[in-house]
């Protein structure tokens, strides 16, 4: 094997592996579980037919995800570990394809300095811990920016553009935000063309380069990019009905744009690196890859915000790879620059980066990895219910989403009667269940001498939204005292024993 091909799988390869040292580094989090986690644990544990009825009513998004982690949960059962390592093994790829696309387009400094620095972006070492899809949706982002540079190269077939385009489909199934990938790769596409590269303009690698025009690719691109989005729009116009369930977001504020505005001017600094670098290959620049992979999802969240609140982070979280292949440019670009003044030193430009880049962000990958990182805690919460509970006594949830407790950790409620519910989650295909009117339930409180409340602790809870939870809360203050209350990770768990006579 020549040194050439050697270094080209020994990049990514790295870059993988030090990926998936971070993301295993500590993924338990202290065994605890979110509420976000909470749902995509609770939903895996239901049946095909049952998870088919959520998704007529709620979180059809996130479908193909749960059928992932269903498929999953039936192999080799429920823990946190199985919630988190898909996510860890996904932004390993991710890296891979950075450290990649580094490597063609600015050298294999370059490869190697985007790979490892994705690991280290905080945002990353959020959610690649995280039992949620959007680390996925990271790695079929980095799949399909590789597969579109080899199509720019001139070394793709056909069946990369098949590739291309079921890749980009099956991101958008997982996460419909992942289409704007496409404007960004068009982007790509038109400033390769416009660079004055020399861009193949066939499938085969024989065929003549044509200098300054994209030729017969648009074209291909025009008709991958189009079979993908007919394939996720069905999904589109079904969720809309759905919208509901982002309510709850906040309306964009320039605030809000702080973040995104100081990743684009890191991303801008290493594309104006990138111009100046000499590496020069057939096909686009990693500025021309970048810095649309980065600016446009981050753009067009914030337009699309601007007409129904969705401006998340992890809705884009893919765009981050631009980031780091940009950083890995600035990096190729600084190692060419002192290993001409002093060839010896430069090797060891990266080692020295990295290690000053570990120690400063360390205080954030510790935050990331303890259970305070996260909104709250559901295993805690059960683990004090296990505790307090005894033979006969009822269980109250505030507001009724807080069941997701139960429904994650079945055995800490058994014996306790779910006095407020009237339908199951799984029998009446929601997250949260059915719960009776608020009559009912007030004439089933006031027959237990002994009630649990589970809810959130004050830092995070929010006044009564419903006339039931309303009532929950008048009945608990009038009927009875509180004999025990802990509060733990975000989560309450409150013991309210029958006063003698109402207050």
């Amino acid at each position: 094997m020549s040194t050439a091909r050697t270094v080209r799988l020994l990049v990514p390869s790295a870059a993988a592996l030090w990926t998936s040292a971070l993301g295993l580094w500590g993924l338990s989090r202290q065994n605890s579980v979110w509420r976000d986690e909470a749902a995509t644990w609770q939903v895996a544990r239901r049946s095909t037919a049952e998870i088919a009825q959520l998704l007529g009513n709620v979180d059809v998004v996130h479908g193909l995800y749960y059928l992932l982690m269903h498929g999953l949960f039936e192999l080799f059962g429920p823990g946190t570990t199985v919630l988190r390592l898909p996510s860890v093994a996904a932004m390993a790829v991710a890296a891979a394809c950075v450290a990649a696309l580094g490597h063609r387009l600015a050298g294999p400094w370059a490869g190697l300095g985007g790979g490892v620095a994705l690991g280290l972006l905080p945002a990353v070492q959020f959610y690649l811990q995280e039992g949620r899809p959007y680390a996925l949706v990271a790695a079929g982002a980095g799949v399909s920016t590789l597969l579109l540079v080899t199509l720019l190269e001139g070394r793709g077939r056909a069946v990369h553009w098949i590739a291309y385009g079921g890749t980009v489909a099956l991101c958008g199934l997982l996460n419909w935000l992942s289409l704007m990938i496409l404007p960004a790769h068009l982007l790509t596409l038109l400033l390769s063309g416009r660079s004055g590269r020399r861009v193949r303009t066939g499938h085969d690698v024989g065929e003549p380069c044509v200098p300054g025009r994209p030729g017969g690719l648009g074209k291909r691109w025009a008709v991958a990019a189009g079979a993908a989005v007919a394939c996720v729009l069905p999904l589109v116009l079904f969720s809309r009905s759905q919208s509901a369930q982002v309510s709850w977001i906040p309306p964009l504020t320039w605030h809000m744009l702080i973040g995104p505005a100081v990743l684009l001017a890191v991303g801008g600094a290493g594309a104006v690196l990138d111009r100046r670098s000499p590496y020069r290959p057939d096909g686009p620049s990693a500025a021309a890859v970048g810095l649309p992979l980065l600016v446009v999802p981050q753009l067009g969240l914030a337009g699309l915000s601007l007409v129904q609140p969705l401006f998340l982070d992890r809705y884009v979280l893919f765009s981050l790879l631009g980031l780091a292949l940009l950083i890995g440019a600035a990096i190729g670009a600084g190692v060419r620059t002192v290993s001409r003044r002093l060839p010896r030193a430069g090797r060891w430009l990266l080692p020295a980066v990295v290690v000053v880049a570990s120690v400063a962000l360390l205080p954030q990958a510790l935050a990331k990895r303890s259970p305070e990182s996260r909104v709250d805690d559901v295993l805690a919460a059960a683990d004090a219910v296990r505790r307090l509970k005894r033979p006969g006594d009822a269980v109250l949830f505030f507001p009724s989403a807080r069941r997701d407790t139960r429904l994650v950790s079945p055995d800490a409620f058994s014996g306790l009667e779910d006095i407020a519910l009237a339908r199951t989650p799984e029998r009446s295909g929601t997250l949260k269940g059915v719960e009776d009117g608020p009559a009912r339930i007030r004439t089933a409180m006031l027959t237990h001498r002994r009630i649990l409340l589970v809810t959130d602790t004050p830092a995070v809870s929010r006044p009564p939204a419903t006339e039931r939870d309303r009532m929950k809360r008048s009945v608990l203050r009038n009927h009875f005292r509180i004999v025990t209350d802990t509060q733990t990770r975000g989560r309450r768990v409150t013991l309210y024993e029958r006063r003698a006579a109402p207050r």
